[in-house]
């Protein structure tokens, strides 16, 4: 249903209107110009916004520490994509119970999902995740400091 029928034609509901009737998978028309996101972008944008975290820098590593809300260690992901675009992500399913009937539900259900570039001090061959009560940590080493060159002394000969 379109916003001007209540009355609310603005531009912030005609692009909310737009986000929302993108058919699957469509990237673009036959003429092959751009119409907008893929419904998976958006749906990928919205898990990312949604998804809260902090980054810490810490003396010899980052530390990324996410909420993942009721997920095990089995249902998160961590890839590091592009060579430093680090992904953490995860999809939190409904219960579902042939008895029960929801008479209200606020908890988040879902895709979960944040990516993170990553400094070029990172050592992406050393990268750990934890994840404990719903918190999960990634903590990824930095590489040492490079030694600063020494200089290098040339004997001159006199002739």
């Amino acid at each position: 249903m379109e916003g001007r029928v209540f009355g609310l034609e603005n531009p912030l509901m005609t692009a909310l209107h737009q986000l929302l009737d993108i058919p699957e998978g469509e990237a673009g028309n036959a003429g092959g110009e751009k119409q907008g996101p893929t419904r998976a972008y958006v749906r990928d944008a919205r898990a990312m916004a949604a998804t809260p975290a902090d980054v810490k820098e810490l003396p010899g590593a980052y530390a990324f520490v996410v909420d993942m809300p009721g997920l095990g260690s089995g249902d998160i992901k961590v890839q590091v994509e592009d060579e430093r675009v680090l992904v953490i992500s995860g999809e939190r399913q409904r219960e579902e119970k042939e008895d029960a009937k929801y008479l209200r539900m606020e908890r988040r259900m879902g895709k979960l999902m944040r990516k993170f570039v990553l400094p070029e001090n990172a050592d992406m061959e050393k990268i750990s995740a934890v994840c404990r009560d719903g918190v999960l940590t990634v903590s990824v080493e930095k590489l040492p400091p490079p030694e600063p060159k020494k200089p290098k002394t040339i004997q001159v000969q006199v002739a």
